[in-house]
């Protein structure tokens, strides 16, 4: 096919979406192979280019959990939550701000485009609170696990990310919170790029990851929601 035909079967795309906010999701392979983590930057700065405003929230996992076997630190999950303790939050805020985000603004204005990088913290973006204990069985008996430093979103500073891309900026965002007594919280990036949609009104939420899709149970990809 080329281009010509490529750019008139998506002419009803672009103007169906043209002036909308779509939000991206950036995690998974598309994070850990250069070719695709090329093809995610381009395609970003092509949806600036053709008139919508892109927002990127990335994840971190493998490179958070990278640098925590480097330190010596094991990570602790439950039921797909990494236990964030003071110095594994450390560990967090050091891989996803100092590296991770400072790396996609960094392509993003190397391949034409305007980046921004972002955390939740910076001018209260995103205001959380101390996720609750998580209640499990094991060995038969209720037992409350406390995650540490984890929360979730309360209120999304929509008028800041509204601000940026209404002047062709590309914000990328870290998945870090704010509480209202100021301490900062590791929040799952897939939950923060849901909130940001949301509180945008944003035309589309695309979630680059490694799993088909949303699992009922995290280990077993056979048990994909349809709907």
């Amino acid at each position: 096919m080329s281009r010509a035909e490529v750019l008139a079967e998506a002419l009803p795309y672009i103007k169906n979406f043209h002036g909308s906010h779509i939000v991206i999701k950036y995690g998974g392979h598309a994070m850990l192979d250069n070719k695709a983590k090329e093809w995610t930057i381009k395609d970003t700065i092509l949806l600036r280019y053709i008139g919508m405003k892109p927002v990127v929230v990335h994840g971190g996992g493998p490179e958070i959990t990278k640098a925590m076997e480097k330190l010596g630190k094991k990570p602790k999950f439950i039921e797909g939550l990494r236990i964030t303790d003071e110095e594994t939050l450390d560990i967090v805020k050091m891989v996803l701000v100092g590296k991770i985000n400072t790396e996609i603004v960094s392509k993003i204005n190397a391949f034409g485009g305007i980046a921004v990088g972002l955390s939740g913290k910076d001018a209260n973006l995103i205001v959380a609170r101390k996720k609750s204990p998580l209640r499990i069985i094991k060995e038969g008996e209720e037992k409350e696990i406390d995650l540490g430093f984890v929360g979730e979103p309360k209120k999304i500073n929509s008028r800041l990310i509204e601000i940026l891309t209404s002047n062709g900026y590309i914000p990328v965002i870290s998945p870090l919170g704010i509480t209202e007594d100021g301490h900062t919280l590791n929040l799952n990036a897939d939950t923060v790029a849901g909130e940001i949609a949301s509180a945008l009104k944003a035309k589309k939420l695309i979630i680059l990851t490694d799993v088909p899709g949303v699992l009922a149970n995290l280990e077993d990809e056979g048990s994909l929601l349809k709907e």
